[in-house]
C-alpha cells in the first residue's frame, strides 16, 4: 500500500511513500500563472495524481489543513484558499481517499512542536537522505514527506 502526504499551496509538494515509509516520489506542486499570482495548476495536478502509482494501491492521502494566519494579507489568504480548494477538488475527482491532518497533529508526531520551522527539513534529510532537500526553499518538500510519514500514525 502507498500513502501520500501533501503540503498545499504554490510552494508545497507531494510525497509518495510505500507501506514501509520508503520514498517512492517527491514532487513539487505544479503551478501556473493566474494574473499577478501563481496558483496550483489543476490540470497538471490531476495528471500527476492519476499517474503517481496504481490508484488502487493508494491507501490514503494526508492533506495538511490550512487556515489564515495572523498578519497574512487578504489577497494571499484568498489565493492560498483557492489552491487548497483546487487540491481537494482534484483529489476527489481522481477518487483518492483523503484524511485532513492539522499541522499540529503531524508536527507533534514528528516531535517538531516548539522548534524552528527549518528543523522539519533537517529531520526529513535524516530520514530520506536521497531526497532533494538541500535548499532552504525545500521546506514544502520536507513538510510533505513528514505529513506522509506521520499524518496517519
Amino acid at each position: 500500500m502507498i500513502k501520500i502526504g501533501i503540503d498545499p499551496g504554490v510552494t508545497g509538494a507531494i510525497a509518495v511513500l510505500d507501506k514501509d515509509n520508503r520514498l517512492l516520489k517527491l514532487l513539487d506542486m505544479p503551478t501556473m500563472q493566474n494574473g499577478k499570482r501563481r496558483q496550483v495548476n489543476p490540470y497538471e495536478l490531476s495528471k500527476m495524481m492519476s499517474h503517481i502509482e496504481d490508484t488502487n494501491m493508494i491507501d490514503m492521502v494526508y492533506l495538511e489543513t490550512v487556515a489564515s494566519r495572523p498578519g497574512q494579507g487578504v489577497a494571499s489568504t484568498f489565493s492560498f484558499g483557492v489552491s487548497f480548494g483546487i487540491i481537494q477538488g482534484v483529489l476527489a475527482g481522481v477518487g483518492l481517499p483523503v484524511t485532513m491532518v492539522t499541522p499540529r497533529t503531524w508536527k507533534k508526531r514528528a516531535k517538531l512542536i516548539g522548534y524552528d520551522k527549518d528543523l522539519a527539513r533537517t529531520i526529513a534529510q535524516r530520514l530520506y537522505p536521497q531526497a532533494a532537500l538541500g535548499r532552504k526553499m525545500d521546506i514544502g518538500r520536507a513538510d510533505a514527506l513528514l505529513i506522509a510519514r506521520f499524518g496517519g500514525e
